[in-house]
């Protein structure tokens, strides 16, 4: 496995992070295919055999069994503390960015997650009920009393990042170091604004969504797996463009047979080729999991590239919305 910082955190990661959103009760309300306790530990236990010790979950996945899942298999492992990039998000509760939520919502996280302090928080979409201000500065007295050791951004707009980013530079506040944004070899529209003003400052790219909910890993558009048939979510962000995206998804398929490697290693490997340093693959099994491990090693060529993108067309906002 590889390691590199979160932008200039010091903190360093995996180059694949382990998606927390396969964790968690299963139910109608929020996901049918998770994964249950045991079946969490195992897959934990077998992604940190790899190497990979970035783990990423949120406060409201599965209704906060995600987090359960997670810091009840850490502690049954044994795995020191130290030894584990632990990540959260904020956002999709009572108040969303606020002080008193941001407060609330990050002692119901770390009680979860049985631990005293995230490695990184983040803030899972922008609030336009909120002053950036009072986000920023309750962000930064989590850091400053130890409670969270950096702080990253989910989807937003590229003006709105631009924003936060000048206001915790003027006020002295801490910035974020990492984007989680929506983007795959399917939907590239973060590459107009979003992922610019990433790079200007340094941040981190840790993409959700690398494999466009499994499209980018199988042939065909739906597979009989429990989360082709149920996950509406998925089916929200990409089937309106099923018709022009199949044909990229068929592109993956012969770039794959031409390295002789899978579609989803391709995928990820065109990710790494665009400057990502870890995406956040979400996995329900172990072999799924174990191939996307190897994509950090695999790499295109300039003519590869070229071939899996030409067919792009822009797309609705997904995400930041």
């Amino acid at each position: 496995m590889e390691y590199t910082e979160l932008g200039n955190s010091g903190i360093r990661v995996s180059r694949i992070a382990v998606g927390g959103m396969s964790f968690g009760k299963a139910s109608e309300e929020f996901h049918q295919w998770t994964l249950n306790e045991a079946d969490t530990q195992d897959m934990i236990a077998f992604a940190y055999d790899l190497g990979v010790n970035f783990i990423d979950t949120a406060n409201q996945y599965s209704g906060g069994t995600s987090e359960e899942y997670i810091g009840k298999a850490l502690k049954n492992l044994g795995i020191p503390r130290d030894k584990i990039i632990l990540a959260s998000k904020v956002y999709f509760n009572e108040g969303k960015l606020s002080k008193n939520a941001i407060r609330r919502e990050i002692e119901g996280s770390l009680s979860r997650l049985q631990t005293d302090y995230l490695d990184l928080y983040q803030i899972h979409r922008f609030d336009y009920d909120t002053p950036i201000e009072e986000t920023l500065e309750t962000l930064d007295e989590l850091v400053r009393e130890g409670k969270v050791r950096a702080l990253g951004a989910s989807a937003m707009y590229g003006y709105q990042f631009h924003n936060m980013m000048i206001a915790a530079e003027n006020h002295g506040w801490t910035k974020f170091v990492t984007m989680q944004n929506h983007y795959n070899l399917l939907y590239r529209e973060d590459e107009r604004e979003l992922i610019p003003v990433c790079k200007q400052y340094g941040v981190s790219l840790i993409p959700y969504s690398p494999l466009a909910g499994g499209h980018l890993s199988h042939t065909g558009w739906h597979t009989d797996s429990l989360r082709s048939k149920t996950d509406r979510m998925s089916a929200a962000k990409y089937d309106r463009t099923q018709q022009q995206d199949i044909l990229i998804v068929e592109r993956v398929a012969e770039i794959a047979e031409k390295y002789h490697i899978s579609m989803s290693q391709t995928a990820l490997a065109w990710l790494y080729a665009k400057g990502v340093t870890a995406p956040i693959v979400g996995a329900t099994k172990k072999n799924h999991f174990a191939d996307a491990a190897k994509a950090f090693s695999v790499h295109l060529e300039k003519e590869d590239i070229a071939y899996l993108e030409e067919l792009y067309l822009p797309h609705k906002v997904q995400g930041a919305r």
